[in-house]
């Protein structure tokens, strides 16, 4: 099973902490939650995090949370414990972000050291940014609200994931002269019924970049 997520962060160069993430299952189901154990402090006097994340927090004050947020704030543990099960319902999951290093290593530590990672975790998270590449996709879907609300850019990037992986079979993207294109590669990756971590193998492996 796939999942899509996002999670957004304090950062100071040494140390990532947790603010809040989203997950959105392939099936549609979805995760959200807010740290009550940030460093909110801190979060609160950053700048960016001010004018981009705070927002669509609901945060009044580190112990007063309003609006219909309120209900997802929770302590790092109990996200832990949710977050693990969630993903694990189904299965071994399939994870997917965008830029996805940053957001691998904070959804990680919620369990402590990387040697920590519970059983059934995948060690790393397909990054839908690289196979897309880094000048983009035309028709890529855009979002047009809500960015760096965790839950709704994760819900933006699976509706990204599903455009980039269907617009592999559409024969008008597909050129005549594109070469070794991502839609090649995809397209006779899916005729041959292979997982999905083979095919972003497979366009990696290739070294496959977006013609001008």
């Amino acid at each position: 099973m796939k999942y899509f997520y996002d999670t957004e962060f304090l950062e100071d160069g040494r140390t990532v902490d947790l603010i809040s993430i989203g997950i959105v299952r392939e099936d549609g189901a979805t995760y959200y939650a807010v740290s009550t154990d940030a460093n909110w402090k801190a979060i609160t006097a950053d700048p960016w995090l001010q004018a981009n994340v705070i927002p669509h927090l609901g945060y009044r004050s580190p112990d007063q949370r309003i609006g219909e947020q309120a209900a997802h704030w929770k302590s790092r543990q109990q996200i832990a414990l949710e977050v693990h099960a969630f993903l694990t319902e189904h299965g071994e999951p399939e994870l997917w972000a965008w830029y996805a290093a940053y957001d691998h290593v904070v959804l990680s530590q919620l369990w402590g050291r990387m040697i920590d990672l519970p059983a059934g975790l995948p060690m790393f998270t397909n990054d839908l940014k690289q196979v897309v590449g880094t000048k983009g996709l035309p028709g890529l879907p855009e979002q047009t609200a809500d960015e760096h609300n965790a839950l709704a850019d994760a819900q933006h990037l699976k509706r990204m994931h599903d455009y980039v992986f269907s617009a592999a079979v559409r024969t008008d993207i597909v050129s005549e002269d594109a070469g070794s294109s991502i839609w090649q590669v995809i397209a006779t990756a899916r005729e041959s019924d292979v997982s999905t971590n083979e095919i972003v193998a497979r366009i990696i492996r290739e070294g496959w970049r977006p013609r001008a």
